[in-house]
């Protein structure tokens, strides 16, 4: 059998302000800060990850904290983050909730196959929750303002935007082993969009690619997307990736190690980056299952720093 990627294992994104960041993804959505730590580059940010109450694979939703301006929309980027809830009335409680919330929301419509909710966050960030048909396991947080039943499952699909597919669909079909499945029309009418799956399939195992040749090129920003990662089960799977690229000539950064997992990164041929990281060992490797998130997290090589780099981060609370 091929090299196969099992889904999306997190998606990176920007925020200007950590301390709204942090209340509308904990508060308005409900889900767990399961990370509290620091940009391995540049420490003086924060990195915050959101994830489920066990902090699964697949379900983090992870921010670095800049002091930059909004993203300029356009293509050359991930534009839109899905969120995955088990049922089609999950997704109308919840544009109930983010309504009465004040929330940016779109309607209830159904978008390929699957009954959707475009929303955004306070800094333009654009999610899409849909019904994954409870094709998933949920692992719900206790301590989430959401009613177990409706709590975020976890990330897919996860749309992204480019000018030509043909190169794109060359490295997802024959470099990531990604299957192309089918198309759909664009819900904001600019053409189609593609869909390739990883693994077993289905919406936490799928990118979909919008082609939209008419648009200005994205500038990142807050309120965009910085990468998307895709799972490998171990660091055996992670090396054959890194070999493969190779054997394709594609450049990447090599294998870095990120503690909580390994990761290897990458850019599309639309300069879109792209990592695909590890399983394990996971966020409980340095701090118990049941206080994940409430103290500042290093990795060890970071760890003679602390001092350092608390005095640098603003309080979030």
């Amino acid at each position: 059998m091929s090299l196969q990627l099992t889904g999306i294992h997190h998606l990176t994104a920007i925020t200007a302000n950590a301390r709204e960041n942090l209340r509308f993804y904990t508060q308005t959505l409900g889900m767990r800060l399961v990370k509290k730590t620091v940009n391995q580059d540049d420490t003086t940010a924060y990195h915050l990850f959101y994830a489920d109450g066990e902090a699964t694979p697949g379900t983090d939703l992870t921010f670095f904290d800049w002091p930059v301006n909004r993203e300029a929309r356009g293509t050359h980027s991930v534009s839109r983050t899905g969120l995955r809830v088990g049922s089609t009335q999950s997704v109308e409680w919840w544009a109930a909730r983010l309504r009465e919330l004040n929330v940016t929301i779109g309607d209830v419509i159904e978008i390929d196959g699957r009954m959707s909710l475009d929303f955004e966050d306070g800094e333009g960030q654009r999610f899409r929750l849909i019904d994954d048909g409870g094709l998933a396991p949920s692992h719900p947080w206790d301590r989430s303002p959401v009613p177990v039943e409706h709590q975020i499952k976890g990330l897919g699909p996860i749309v992204m935007s480019v000018p030509d597919i043909t190169n794109t669909e060359i490295v997802l079909e024959h470099v990531m082993n990604m299957k192309k499945q089918r198309q759909y029309p664009s819900p904001d009418g600019n053409g189609a969009v593609h869909v390739f799956s990883m693994g077993e399939g289905g919406p936490a195992a799928e990118l979909h690619v919008a082609v939209e040749p008419g648009l200005p090129t994205a500038r990142q920003g807050a309120g965009a997307v910085h990468h998307v990662a895709f799972r490998a089960p171990d660091e055996a799977a992670l090396h054959e990736w890194t070999a493969r690229l190779l054997s394709f000539q594609l450049p990447s950064s090599g294998e870095v190690e990120r503690f909580y997992f390994r990761s290897l990164y990458f850019r599309e041929p639309n300069g879109i980056l792209f990592e695909i990281a590890t399983d394990g060992p996971g966020f409980a490797v340095d701090e118990p299952l049941e206080t994940l998130g409430e103290g500042l997290s290093l990795p060890p090589f970071l760890e003679h720093k602390r001092a350092q780099i608390e005095a640098r981060l603003k309080p979030l609370v």
